[in-house]
């Protein structure tokens, strides 16, 4: 009997539906005042500095049901500069730098760039976890959306016909999504905090690349959740240990006494794709793969 009423079906009216019914509303001195627009319409009202706890939890709430709706069980998130070239554009950078500090800094770059093409292959080994009986995703490449090594690795997933998810921020320049997101996984924060939380929420790997403040934000702050047990081990899995040992002295901090010696344990150092899978693998040996 197909028009019995379901049990389980809601007996409230849809929001959506409320939402066009209000837009039908009779023009009046009264319907035309801001008070009188549905709360969740009045976007002037949400914007308000009283709404922020509403907003935080908006931003924690919308990326976080349509994964669990497109299946994503885990990802493997990678972390890195917005301005590191492709190998290809390297040159180019140093053939146009107008000073010596301009092509220093052009030269030190194309060093770097090998690891857009390193990360573009592990995100590609990555992309090709299989999905499981429920249909789930594991391992699902994850960046923070932008140029650079964020777009190797989307790039190295699409490349293979897989899903990639971006986690974008509004910043105060222009910026847009690289190509390589898919669209409905394409995401954009207001907040830095829910951003870096939807990077750990569902992490079970993670792949540090040469970068700048933004990199060393994101990295340091999982260190230390890990670090504090606030969040169980993944495998950390940084690539470049020249860069680093040049930018930051993780066994100073040790022999500072400000960090625990295992703590270094917590780096797994890498050059390559095909070392940091293995660790990967290493690690989730004994494991079964998470399921929906």
């Amino acid at each position: 009997m197909a028009d019995t009423p379901s049990v389980s079906e809601s007996k409230f009216r849809p929001a959506r539906v409320e939402a066009r019914d209000a837009e039908r509303t009779v023009p009046s001195p009264q319907t035309q005042s801001k008070s009188y627009k549905l709360a969740f319409q009045d976007n002037e009202f949400l914007l308000r500095d009283d709404l922020r706890p509403v907003r935080f939890q908006l931003e924690l709430m919308k990326p976080e049901l349509m994964l669990d709706e497109a299946k994503i069980s885990s990802t493997f998130v990678f972390y890195g500069s917005a301005r590191i070239p492709e190998p290809d554009a390297a040159q180019a950078r140093i053939d146009a730098a107008r000073t010596d500090y301009e092509r220093k800094v052009a030269e030190r770059l194309q060093v770097s760039s090998k690891y857009y093409e390193e990360a573009r292959r592990l995100a590609r080994i990555s992309a090709q976890f299989p999905v499981n009986e429920e249909g789930c995703r594991n391992f699902v490449v994850c960046s923070g959306g932008g140029p650079s090594i964020m777009e190797a690795a989307n790039r190295g997933a699409a490349d293979v016909g897989a899903t990639t998810i971006g986690l974008n921020i509004v910043l105060p320049h222009e910026q847009a999504p690289n190509a390589y997101v898919t669209p409905e996984l394409s995401f954009q924060f207001h907040y830095f905090a829910l951003r870096k939380m939807h990077f750990t929420l569902r992490a079970r790997a993670l792949a540090v690349f040469p970068g700048g403040f933004g990199t060393f934000d994101e990295f340091f702050e999982l260190l230390t959740l890990v670090q504090t047990g606030k969040m169980k081990p993944i495998p950390i899995l940084v690539f470049g240990k020249d860069f680093w040992a040049r930018v930051i002295n993780f066994e100073a901090l040790a022999e500072e006494g400000v960090i625990s010696p295992r703590d270094l344990d917590l780096i797994s150092w890498v050059e390559t794709a095909e070392e940091a899978w293995a660790v990967v693998e290493a690690f989730y040996a004994d494991t079964d793969a998470p399921g929906c």
